[in-house]
């Protein structure tokens, strides 16, 4: 995310710390130091953490005894941003396919691995959705302890992999800003792996709800199988022969009503019409019975 103006910025920026604060951002003075408006070492963290995630920079925490407002602090971080445009442009991410479990999405601006998405099509959808969000924490997680994301065991305890309360309170922010929640430290504790962690994103984002009922309704407009038609269809229904000519009857008799007339005469010629599927049995059947 970028802005042109710095106003633009500091306005950003104050809804940011408004969130951090838990205080409306109109209350906040873009004046006032953050130090005396209570922002902590966790608090700084936390705030930094959403700045970074927002404008794309690599800003530290220690930045801010530098610009201890919000009006310089949103200076530096717009011109930041524009050096950081102009150096190169963003590639275009290359996506994978993502295993038919509907639209379940992770987060803003992160796509799953091709090795992640294969494995999610053996998963039930729940399990598939909980997978996919993890593998986004994953690569959160990798950024902010600068290592790469597949050297991060997702069932691993989060102090073995080196997660203090510094950057727990650096990635409890991210997570909340990508996912939409407003969660605290403590969530590190309550779920202490990026497995448990994605799992209760995905059932308190409803994105697990989500990918079930995309399967249910790709399921009920599937069409049901078609019931195989008989090889033989008769054409009429079946009716008693119907009685001899009498003297006074007409030498030549008139086809019944929908049966075709026979072309030759004797019993070679019906069935090569048979055979032919110029007659139905039934058909034939009326003709035998009408010519005694």
């Amino acid at each position: 995310m970028t802005m042109d103006h710095p106003a633009d910025v500091l306005t950003d920026l104050i809804g940011v710390l408004g969130d951090v604060l838990r205080v409306k951002a109109e209350k906040i003075d873009p004046e006032q130091t953050f130090q005396s408006m209570g922002l902590d070492s966790l608090l700084v963290v936390e705030f930094v953490a959403v700045v970074n995630t927002r404008y794309g920079l690599r800003v530290r925490a220690t930045d801010l005894y530098d610009f201890p407002t919000p009006v310089s602090f949103a200076r530096e971080v717009a011109r930041a941003a524009g050096s950081a445009a102009a150096v190169s442009a963003p590639a275009p991410a290359v996506t994978a396919p993502v295993a038919a479990a509907g639209p379940v999405p992770a987060a803003a601006g992160h796509e799953v691995p091709a090795a992640a998405a294969a494995a999610t099509a053996r998963q039930s959808p729940a399990a598939a959705a909980a997978t996919r969000i993890a593998e986004v924490l994953r690569e959160q997680l990798a950024g902010i302890l600068c290592c790469d994301p597949w050297d991060i065991n997702t069932t691993a305890a989060f102090n073995v992999l080196g997660v203090d309360s510094m950057v727990g309170a650096e990635f409890i922010a991210v997570v909340n800003r990508s996912f939409g929640l407003q969660e605290r430290s403590v969530l590190l504790y309550e779920h202490p792996n990026l497995a448990a962690m994605a799992a209760y994103i995905a059932t308190r984002t409803g994105a697990a709800a989500q990918a079930v009922r995309a399967v249910q309704v790709a399921q009920d407009l599937t069409p049901a199988p078609r019931t195989p038609e008989p090889a033989l269809r008769p054409a009429v229904a079946w009716s008693a022969p119907a009685p001899a000519p009498t003297a006074t009857a007409p030498a030549v008799m008139a086809a019944a009503p929908g049966v075709r007339p026979l072309a030759g005469g004797g019993l070679d010629a019906l069935l090569d019409a048979i055979r032919d599927d110029r007659l139905t049995v039934d058909e034939a059947l009326v003709l035998l019975g009408r010519r005694g």
